[in-house]
This record gives C-alpha cells, structure tokens and sequence, in this order.
C-alpha cells in the first residue's frame, strides 16, 4: 500500500513538474498580455522565447488555421499575423498560455519627460485642470493603457523590466496614466468608434540623449558606458532610455507616437536641432514601419527664474524656434503650439487636456482624414516694411488671425538691432502690422521672445501662433 501511495504521489510530482516545463517553456514579452490592442487592419507581429527549436502552436479566434512555428536555436521565435476590424474581442492561444479580450484598434505611443509623464491626478501641488470629471468619466472599455517604469540600461533590453500592464481605462487605473496620454486616446477612441491602445513611456527630466540608440548617438557623439553607473542620472545617460524603455517595445506595431519633451535640452537649441529629428528617424528605422505619424508638444512659457535674458540660449524662445523648424526637418509630423497656455512659477502647466486637444487636431486631421479639422497655427512667413512699420504675414491663417483683446508681446528694430516695444494690430483679419515711434527704418520683428509669456495671437479656431522672430542675429539687444 505504501508503495503505491509513493507512486501516485511521484506521478502527480512529476505531472505538476511537466505541466510547469511546458507553460515555462514559452515566454511573452510584458506587452503582450491579456487586455492589449492590436493595431487594426493590418498585419503585426507576435514574438516571444522558448526552448531552443520547441514547437509554438499559435491558435487566434479570428483566424481559420493556427500557426506552427518552430523557435530557433537560441530559443527566439517570431511570427507575422494578420488582424482585421473587428471590434470584437478576441482570444490568442500559444501552447498553454490564453490571452483573452484582446482588441482590435488603434495603438499610440507616448513619451518624453515630466510635461508627458504629468498623471491624471497631477502632482503634489500641481494640479492637471479636469481631473475630477475625467476620472468620473473614464469607465470605457474600448479605451486600453500600458505604462513602462522608469528603468535605464547601458544596452538594449528585450523585455520591460517594470511596467502596468494592459488594462482598460476606469477610475482607478487613469489617475496613474499620463494626463495628455489619456485625453487623446479617450477622444480619438469616441470620434473614431474603435478601440484605442495608449502605450506610456516617459521619464521627468529626461534630455533627448537619453531617448536615441547607440547607433544614432553615435553619429553625432562618442559614447562608451563601460564606467557609468546607470543609477545615477539615468535619464541624462544617452541611450539608456532607449535601451530599457523604448527597446522592447519595437516590435509592437504602432500607429503614430506623441512626444513633449524639451525642457532639459532648452539651453542647447542647436544640438536639439540635430538630435530630435534623428532620434525620431531612429525609432523609425528601429519599428521598420515607414514614417509613422510623429506629433510633439512645443515647451510652454515658463519663467526659468529670469525673464530679462533676450539673445543668450536661457531664453527659452530659442528652444522653441528649434522645435519649430523641426516640423520642417521632420517628414509625416506636426506640432502643439502651448504660448498661452505656460504657467510662470510651475513648469508643469495644469491645462494638459489643451495639449492633447491639439496632438489630436495634427492626428485628426494628418492621419485619420477629417480634413475640416483645423490643426496647424499660424507661422510667419513673410514681412513688408510699409509706412515705418512692418507687415506681417503667415502660413496656415486660411481663415484669418485672431486675439482675444489687444496684441501684446511685439518688438521691432532697425539695421542698429536694438528692439523696442511695439504696437501690433491685425490688418486685414489676416496680417500684423507692428510699429514704434522709437524705430524710423524697421528692419526686424520678435514676438513673444521672453522665457514667460502669454501668447496673445491666434488663428480663428484659436490655435496660438510660437514666439518667432524675423532675423537671424545673435547679437540682439533690448532697449533699456
């Protein structure tokens, strides 16, 4: 008796062992989970690791056949699979592991530093405008959001190390969630009436260094990790953002990715310059998916502790004149302009809905085809010295300029480069006209060429016009 007591219970032991071998064998990465969005209409990939040539049988709900792949030698195993748009919720089987209500919909990505990070509840002391109605509100199943940890590496990862996974949006998972994150995804999500998956991943303070590969960081500058500690300053080691938060996510299919970042590299405009459009370039080559829509926020106003600086790069309104000219260095990409909607004393501006209203106007209207939806403001184009003064013209003012009272933040000045105030109106409901009696022979204007300030010119659906001025001098001066 005792003997086949031993038995039975060595089968069982040896059973549970065999059972744990095969559901250990396969491994998913953390983005492939329950409750996630796949790119809809398309054709994505599943990955993962197993045994070294292990059979992986993928059954999926929608499709007729299952897929058997073998992985390979070092145990990796890949496979294309095509979704369709369906809004039904679907479930994936690969050997033992079920992944149930899985969506077909539409997948953003979302990074950058603290203005991106920013929650929905805000943080202590700074608020995020809405959130009580937000969160009330934010019960939506079709709604999906992913978060990665704050985590560096000194090389590519292949898996998130920390992370919230999929879940669907409600009370209590949004307050978490990046504020602007979630008000595009909750819009787009109702406007388009498909599913939505927002993917965060963002680190406060982060400079773009951080946020490209090796490969392209090393086109611009030597990089050797070997003595750094990641620890410390991790979201300043160039790459090691990259490596642990962006990595691991390349072969998830996206449809576009937003972006706000900026304060951490304001006081080397020209580097940015450089760097941004090829971080953005990189991540492109990296998710070999073409030029995916790439829509970034613009810094916001911001006092940086002094506001006389004028033509040194702590003046913010340098940054943001780079961040401009990007759109043009950057192919399928557009930006939100935030002049009237900085705070003076809080980098963190509470008004992070704004944001997201114009990130979705550039979506809207660039990649989903609502072509009615205005989401470009006004730019500078032209001038025209008339009658001792200077004429203003811009792009994108199809229907006109606007203020809400007088215009306010202009300055002009003559062959000497010294700007004085001036007094600026709108001509025509589509021009500026700029003018002071202490400049006889204008030759330049600035707007809003201050580290804070209140954006006062917009176009007729009240997208605010940057700071932007109409030379090129670095030796500039203010009148006293």
């Amino acid at each position: 008796m005792m003997r086949r007591i031993t038995i039975v219970a060595f089968l069982a032991v040896f059973n549970l062992l065999t059972l744990q071998s095969i559901n250990a064998a396969i491994k998913l990465p953390a983005i492939v989970s329950s409750n996630m969005v796949l790119q809809r209409n398309t054709t994505i990939e599943l990955w993962g690791w197993a045994e070294p040539k292990e059979k992986v049988t993928i059954n999926a709900s929608w499709l007729n056949e299952p897929i058997i792949i073998h992985a390979d030698k070092g145990g990796n195993w890949r496979v294309e699979v095509k979704t369709t748009n369906s809004k039904a919720a679907q479930t994936i089987t690969i050997n033992e592991i079920t992944l149930e209500n899985v969506l077909f919909g539409e997948v953003w990505l979302c990074s950058g530093q603290s203005n991106m990070q920013q929650p929905i509840k805000g943080y202590n002391g700074q608020p995020t405008f809405g959130t009580n109605l937000a969160t009330a509100n934010s019960n939506n199943s079709n709604l999906r959001l992913f978060s990665v940890d704050r985590v560096g590496s000194k090389t590519p990862l292949d898996d998130i190390e920390k992370f919230t996974g999929w879940q669907q949006a409600s009370p209590k998972s949004v307050l978490d969630f990046s504020a602007i994150a979630y008000f595009f995804g909750q819009q787009l999500q109702e406007i388009l009436d498909c599913p939505v998956g927002m993917i965060h991943t963002s680190w406060g303070g982060s400079s773009v260094q951080a946020w490209l590969s090796k490969e392209a960081i090393s086109e611009h500058q030597n990089i050797n990790l070997n003595d750094v500690d990641i620890t410390k300053n991790t979201n300043h080691i160039p790459t090691a953002l990259y490596n642990a938060m962006i990595s691991p996510l390349v072969s998830y299919k996206i449809k576009g990715a937003l972006w706000y970042q900026g304060e951490s590299n304001r006081k080397e405009p020209e580097v940015y310059k450089k760097l941004f459009p090829a971080m953005v370039k990189d991540w492109r080559a990296k998710w070999g998916i073409g030029d995916f829509p790439f829509y970034y926020a613009q810094i916001a106003p911001y006092l940086y502790g002094d506001n006389d600086v004028f033509q040194t790069v702590d003046n913010s309104s340098f940054i943001r004149e780079t961040q401009l000219q990007c759109l043009d260095l950057i192919p399928n990409s557009g930006i939100a302009i935030t002049m009237d909607i900085g705070d003076d004393l809080c980098i963190h501006p509470p008004k992070k809905k704004e944001v997201a209203d114009r990130l979705l106007f550039n979506a809207l209207h660039q990649t989903y085809g609502y072509e009615t939806i205005d989401y470009a403001a006004p730019i500078f184009e032209s001038l025209e010295v008339k009658e001792n003064g200077i004429v203003l013209k811009f792009e994108n003012a199809e229907t006109g300029l606007y203020a809400y009272d007088d215009l306010a933040g202009f300055e002009i000045a003559g062959d000497d480069k010294v700007f004085y105030p001036a007094k600026a109106e709108i001509v025509e409901r589509k021009n500026v006209f700029v003018i002071s009696d202490k400049v006889k022979n204008p030759v330049a204007v600035r707007y809003a060429w201050r580290n804070w300030v209140v954006g006062t010119l917009f176009d007729t659906n009240l997208l605010p016009a940057s700071s932007f001025r109409t030379d090129t001098w670095d030796d500039a001066t203010q009148a006293d």
